[in-house]
């Protein structure tokens, strides 16, 4: 879905995100305590103007073609690569997509060991990518946050973002073959806006 709502805000068929992963995918680094991030780049092609199951297959097929190849260094594939550099962005990707799916499991262990956690919010002034979605679960669904690059978007453009991307994801589940520049986009405020009082 949030594919599908960088294609249509801009025009563009080709959406390339930057994806960190946890890198812990061998059972005997697991319990070692370190930071082993990595960032994965998912590329999807939307040309052709496919359906929503259609890029759901699609998006599934790069995330698994990424992870069997999540040991590769992303500084190792900028070098192979030679994308053209600057300091005023990120190579390969300007948009992350972060998931975090840390089982309940996971803390509850550290827990019973004595240690007590809590999350603590880092505000950090700057935004390291031009758009960052991070997506977590919690016991009552998916929580998320999205950090802008302040240059480029303004609050109330980010709110209307999340806006279409709501009306976007239910226009897919609703409708999960109709052809994505078909699905909607607007909330109804925004329809009865368009629609009656603007249409005088």
């Amino acid at each position: 879905g949030f594919v599908a709502l960088l294609a249509r805000y801009s025009g563009q068929k080709d959406i390339v995100l930057g994806s960190p992963i946890a890198a812990r995918n061998r059972t005997e680094i697991e319990p070692l305590i370190g930071f082993f991030v990595n960032t994965l780049v998912f590329r999807t092609d939307l040309s052709g103007d496919p359906t929503g199951m259609a890029l759901l297959e699609q998006v599934r097929q790069v995330a698994l073609g990424a992870y069997a190849h999540q040991d590769i260094p992303f500084e190792q594939l900028v070098d192979a690569l030679r994308p053209e550099r600057s300091l005023s962005y990120a190579p390969l990707f300007q948009v992350v997509f972060a998931f975090q799916n840390v089982p309940d499991t996971a803390i509850t262990e550290l827990e019973s060991l004595g240690l007590t956690l809590s999350q603590a919010p880092v505000e950090t002034g700057t935004a390291k990518f031009d758009l960052s979605l991070s997506l977590a679960q919690d016991g009552a669904g998916i929580v998320g946050a999205l950090e802008y690059n302040t240059d480029l978007f303004e609050a109330a453009t980010v709110v209307r973002m999340v806006g279409h991307w709501k009306t976007l994801l239910a226009g897919m589940v609703a409708n999960p073959q109709q052809r994505l520049s078909k699905l909607p986009l607007l909330t109804a405020a925004e329809q009865q806006q368009l629609l009656v009082e603007w249409n005088d």
